[in-house]
C-alpha cells in the first residue's frame, strides 16, 4: 500500500530544496555574475552552497526512510546521491536560462528603445533642415512681391501663416492626413503662381480616394521645391510644371515633372543635398516600401516616387 503522507513529504522536500537552489541562484549568484563576468568566481559561489543544500536534503531522505538505520541500502548509494544532485542541478540550469532569456529580450527591448530614439533624432533633424530651407525661400518671395508692390503680399502672408502652422504643429506628429499634405503643396504651389504671375503653366492633378490615408509630413515638399527652383523663372517662357498625386489603395504614386533652367553648379549641388536629405527621410519612414526613379535629361526633370502606406 502506498503511504502517501510519505509521498508527499518527499515532493515537499523536493520542490523547497530546488527551489531554494534555483531562486539562490536567480536572484543572487547570476546577477552578480552578470556583473562580474568571471566564470570561475561564479562556480565557486555556486558550488559551495548548492553542495551544503544537497546533502541536507539527502539527510533528510534518509531519516524520511529508515530513520539513519542503514536498513534501506538503495538511499545510502552512490547512484542516489548523484540522482538527487542532477535533478535539483537540472532545474537550477533550466530556471538559469528563463534568467539569460528575460536579459536577453531586455537587452533587445533596450537596443530596439536606442535605436528608435536615435531614429526619431535623425528625422527631427532632416526635418529641421526643410523649414529653415522654405521659410528662406518664401521670404524671398515676400520680398520680391513687396518690393513690386504686389497687390498679393497680404495673401502671401496669409497663405505663409498657414503653411507655417501646418509645419510647426501639425508635421511634428509622425503621420499626418495626406489631404492635409495635399493642402500644404497647393498653398505653396499658389505662393510661387502669385510670384510668377500666372505666366507658367502649372498642372496639380489628385486622383483616387485620399481620405483617410496617413502619410510621414513633408516627404514631397523638396521635389516640389526642386521643381520652382530649377526649372521655373520668367525670362523662360517654355517654362512648365506637372505634378500629380495617385492613390490606388493604399499605394501612392507621386510624380514631378518640369522644365529645365540650365541651372548653375552651386544650385545643383544645393538641390543635392536636399535630395539626399529626402532619401535618407524615406529609408527612415519607408524602409523596403518606397521606389524613387529620377530622370534628368538635357530639357526635363521627372521625379517618380511610390510609396505604400499601409
Amino acid at each position: 500500500e502506498i503511504d502517501w503522507g510519505r509521498v508527499a513529504t518527499a515532493a515537499s522536500l523536493q520542490i523547497t530544496f530546488a527551489a531554494i537552489a534555483a531562486y539562490l541562484n536567480y536572484f543572487i549568484l547570476l546577477p552578480r555574475f552578470l556583473q562580474h563576468k568571471n566564470f570561475l568566481r561564479y562556480a565557486m559561489e555556486f558550488i559551495v552552497p548548492f553542495a551544503l543544500l544537497m546533502v541536507v536534503r539527502i539527510a533528510f531522505d534518509r531519516f524520511l526512510v529508515d530513520g539513519f538505520s542503514g536498513r534501506e541500502e538503495w538511499v545510502y548509494s552512490t547512484r542516489f546521491v548523484v540522482q538527487v544532485c542532477m535533478t535539483n542541478l537540472f532545474i537550477v540550469i533550466f530556471v538559469a536560462m528563463l534568467r539569460f532569456a528575460v536579459e536577453w529580450i531586455n537587452l533587445e527591448a533596450r537596443k530596439k528603445e536606442v535605436e528608435n530614439e536615435r531614429l526619431i533624432a535623425e528625422l527631427n533633424f532632416l526635418k529641421a533642415q526643410i523649414n529653415p530651407h522654405f521659410l528662406f525661400n518664401t521670404l524671398n518671395n515676400l520680398y520680391y512681391l513687396a518690393y513690386s508692390k504686389s497687390e498679393n503680399t497680404t495673401e502671401v502672408i496669409a497663405k505663409l501663416s498657414q503653411m507655417m502652422r501646418y509645419m510647426i504643429y501639425d508635421s511634428n506628429h509622425p503621420k499626418v492626413l495626406l489631404k492635409k499634405e495635399i493642402e500644404y503643396m497647393l498653398n505653396y504651389i499658389s505662393l510661387e503662381k502669385l510670384r510668377l504671375n500666372d505666366q507658367v503653366p502649372i498642372k496639380f492633378n489628385v486622383s483616387g480616394n485620399t481620405e483617410n490615408i496617413w502619410i510621414t509630413p513633408l516627404i514631397f515638399i523638396t521635389f516640389l521645391e526642386n521643381a520652382f527652383k530649377h526649372g521655373v523663372n520668367n525670362s523662360n517662357r517654355k517654362a512648365w510644371v506637372n505634378i500629380s498625386v495617385n492613390l490606388q489603395g493604399s499605394v501612392c504614386f507621386y510624380t514631378v515633372e518640369n522644365s529645365k533652367n540650365g541651372d548653375s553648379k552651386e544650385s545643383v549641388e544645393k538641390s543635392g543635398i536636399g535630395l539626399r536629405n529626402v532619401q535618407r527621410r524615406l529609408e527612415l519612414s519607408y524602409p523596403g516600401a518606397y521606389e524613387l526613379d529620377i530622370s534628368d535629361t538635357a530639357d526635363t526633370y521627372l521625379v517618380k516616387l511610390k510609396l505604400n502606406l499601409a
